[in-house]
């Protein structure tokens, strides 16, 4: 699949640099495949596409903390706020 229309990149193309040099960023792929980012909109799926080759189990900060009893938003405000 092709996930840059500026440089024809493919998610093979992105797996295969970051695997064979374990590239940390889009820029370091973009140089190690030979061209730079245009319009930027591949970004954020060339980042996702290195996350997954390297193996990265990287969650958002929310996530990272675990789930939360529903009940428990009401502990994190300051007294005196209730729900709307």
């Amino acid at each position: 699949m092709i996930v840059c229309s500026c440089n024809v990149l493919s998610d093979h193309d992105v797996r295969s640099a970051v695997e064979a040099k374990a590239l940390r960023s889009a820029s370091q792929v973009y140089g190690c495949l030979g061209c730079s980012a245009q319009c930027g909109r591949c970004a954020r799926t060339i980042r996702r596409i290195m996350d997954e080759a390297l193996g990265s189990g990287r969650l958002p900060a929310t996530a990272a903390r675990g789930p939360r009893h529903p009940d428990s938003a009401a502990a994190d405000r300051p007294s005196g706020i209730a729900d709307r």
